[in-house]
């Protein structure tokens, strides 16, 4: 007998369709948190009875049954209170009948509605008041269910299934006590089946507590684990460095100054430096992670600079170039899958006798032919879109533990940085460097499309600036909408619209040499109009390109809208950013709050707020959170979570004693280890 044909009427079919909704257990029936509550508490007298959700409790007078036109089956009784009668009906449900029993007081709960010219409940759920109920006379909780299988089936399995299990508490007495939580037991009981609205706060309160709590542990685990390595000792060279300072064309700003400080000071330690470098687009991290490697390269050691695509990790290259100067020309150099041949060997010899201080690329830099001698700094750009196992093996090709770089444009909420990045310290980048213009941001209907191309972005163009448009499909075969907003019919617009104008462009299905091509023409202002997907959304820096205009931007994130924008103002004219929405309705809420603010980090906690952390970091990322209760958003519980975690490794608290939690933390240590 399986784990869960140990309920009584439950086969192998039923055994079937719980697991098409994830249920193979019967701690998975524990687990199965509801998505939501209907709230059939409130017990209405029969004559006080309005349209709606109602529940009642009344004596059952009469029940019959007949078939209508075509087969169909009606139940139909009567049940009254003190109060008053009313007409019940069950629709295709033959067996009410034999169920329900006259004289017996039930539950009633369901609609209210006019049906067959007259005011009853239709098809509603109930039970003996003698009995626990289920379905009625509480807040009763919505299972995700499947064809097949009822919620009501799914409710009875829950409830038998707490009658078949011991609920271990998951968490140290002293931390359960400490923050005044309710049992495991009794907060699992109280998610299922809510004896009252306050009760089942105080349950979602203990398990969101719990979910983040594991991620915290797991994070400080991480941490510690981390810092218990050995690392190369990196001595700050002050004379190298403020040479370097000197060579810029511009002046750092107070935070480029802050943050380098301290990411000079972390490589003399001991211990390998796990710094997340956070700043928002135009904010100059590439300066901060250059000053670091030249640090690195005076001691003798090599620094590895990743980043996810080729198109980035050039652009890197590029500028690491300009900001080095020529006396280290022969030091740098670019590894990628398109570096081939005798030029690859060249690069791989230079990298394994370390003549190549500065080593730029992609994830080609962590290939088993890829020999470093003496690596010291790793910088990963946009590193949540590397995984986990990718940054271990370029890690692992030093011979004491690197110093880790981590480098994002992409403002990261402080909820999100305390679970997801927990184990990682973090440095803000929020000053723009100067000589940065204000990009003029402004929301478009549709309607005036041809206005804003044949206008203002030709203005810009017979200036001698250039212009990108991102469109969120690539062709018109991906959906039908209103109307197209695919790059290819979008570029066949703008060439109508502005015909002088050389218009091209770049999506993600294009081939590497060929998105390169087009860049490099772009770069070199060989192209007007850019039509592109977002793959041009990280990383591309054309000073000359002043105008963005989103295509469908309600269909955007604000980050993500917020990172198009910053593809712009990159050189010292003015800069516009428009945003023409898909539809002639009212301006969409979030295309109002970035059309007035200029605050990446602002931005981001609204993204948050508003649509989850997959409007961020994408699906798998969100996934990574694994969250079922706990809010992101919630920054006092995090904290909370957070700090308790922390006290529990200094109590070396031993977690064998508690196998769900010991079992949850190292999984997640596992997927988030950024390590």
């Amino acid at each position: 007998m399986s784990d869960l044909q140990r309920i009584k009427g439950l086969g192998e079919q039923a055994e079937k369709l719980l697991a098409k909704v994830g249920i193979t257990s019967l701690q998975d029936l524990l687990d199965n948190i509801p998505r939501k509550y209907e709230d059939y508490s409130v017990i209405t007298p029969i004559s006080k009875l309005a349209p709606g959700k109602v529940t009642i409790r009344a004596t059952l007078q009469t029940v019959t049954q007949r078939y209508a036109r075509r087969g169909f089956h009606i139940t139909e009784a009567t049940a009254s209170d003190e109060t008053g009668t009313v007409r019940i009906m069950w629709f295709n449900q033959p067996y009410r009948a034999n169920g329900l029993k006259r004289g017996e007081e039930y539950f009633f709960s369901g609609e209210f509605a006019r049906s067959y010219r007259f005011l009853g409940l239709d098809n509603p759920a109930c039970e003996l008041v003698s009995t626990f109920p289920l379905h009625t006379a509480r807040l009763v909780p919505q299972y995700r269910v499947t064809k097949g299988l009822t919620v009501h089936a799914l409710r009875r399995y829950t409830k038998a299934a707490f009658a078949l299990l011991n609920v271990p508490e998951t968490l140290p007495a002293w931390l359960v006590q400490e923050k005044s939580l309710v049992s495991r037991r009794e907060a699992a009981e109280q998610m299922h089946f809510p004896s009252s609205t306050e009760l089942m706060a105080a349950a979602r309160r203990r398990i969101g507590f719990e979910e983040l709590f594991e991620m915290s542990l797991a994070s400080a685990l991480n941490k510690r684990e981390f810092a218990a390595e050995k690392a190369q000792y990196i001595p700050f060279n002050e004379e190298v460095v403020v040479a370097f300072v000197r060579s810029l064309p511009f002046t750092l700003t107070d935070d480029q100054r802050r943050c380098s400080w301290q990411i000079l000071q972390d490589m003399t330690k001991g211990s390998p430096m796990n710094v997340l470098l956070e700043g928002d687009v135009g904010s100059g991290k590439t300066v901060v992670g250059a000053m670091a490697m030249v640090d690195a390269a005076a001691g003798g050691f090599q620094s590895a600079f990743m980043a996810p695509t080729e198109l980035l990790a050039r652009q890197h290259y590029e500028n690491l170039k300009k900001l080095l100067g020529t006396e280290n020309e022969e030091k740098i150099v670019f590894l990628s899958g398109s570096v081939v041949g005798s030029a690859r060997r060249d690069i791989l010899e230079q990298i394994q006798s370390g003549a190549a201080l500065y080593i730029v690329g992609t994830h080609a830099l962590f290939q088993e032919k890829v020999n470093f001698a003496h690596m010291g700094l790793v910088i990963i750009d946009e590193q949540h879109r590397f995984g986990v196992e990718q940054r271990k093996k370029l890690q692992g090709k030093a011979k004491l533990m690197p110093h880790v770089l981590h480098m994002t444009a992409t403002p990261i909420p402080r909820s999100i940085a305390l679970t997801l990045y927990g184990e990682l310290d973090v440095l803000l980048l929020k000053q723009k460097p100067a000589g940065r213009q204000e990009i003029t941001t402004e929301v478009w209907l549709p309607e005036m499309r041809e206005k804003l191309y044949k206008e203002h972005a030709a203005g810009y163009l017979s200036s001698g600036n250039q212009v990108y448009v991102v469109c969120p499909l690539i062709d018109e075969q991906e959906e039908k909408p209103v109307r197209s907003l695919s790059v290819t019919s979008i570029a066949k617009q703008v060439k109508q619209w502005l015909p002088k104008c050389t218009v091209e462009i770049l999506h993600g299905k294009m081939k590497a040499d060929e998105k390169e091509a087009i860049m490099a023409a772009f770069v070199a202002g060989k192209i007007d109009v850019l039509v592109a997907t977002t793959v041009i959304e990280v990383g591309v820096d054309v000073a000359n390109a002043t105008v963005m205009v989103v295509e469908g931007a309600d269909r955007f994130g604000l980050a993500q809208l917020h990172q198009l924008r910053g593809r712009v103002g990159r050189g010292s004219d003015r800069s516009a950013c428009y945003l023409v929405q898909s539809e002639n309705s009212a301006t969409n809420k979030r295309l109002s709050l970035i059309e007035q603010e200029s605050d990446g980090f602002k931005l981001a906690d609204y993204d948050l707020e508003l649509r989850g952390p997959g409007a961020i970091y994408g699906t798998a990322q969100h996934g990574a959170l694994d969250l079922r209760v706990a809010k992101i958003t919630d920054v006092e519980l995090i904290q909370e979570a957070k700090q308790a975690a922390q006290e529990c490794v200094l109590k070396g608290e031993n977690l064998v004693q508690y196998p769900q939690l010991l079992q949850r933390v190292n999984h997640l240590r596992a997927i988030t280890n950024l390590n």
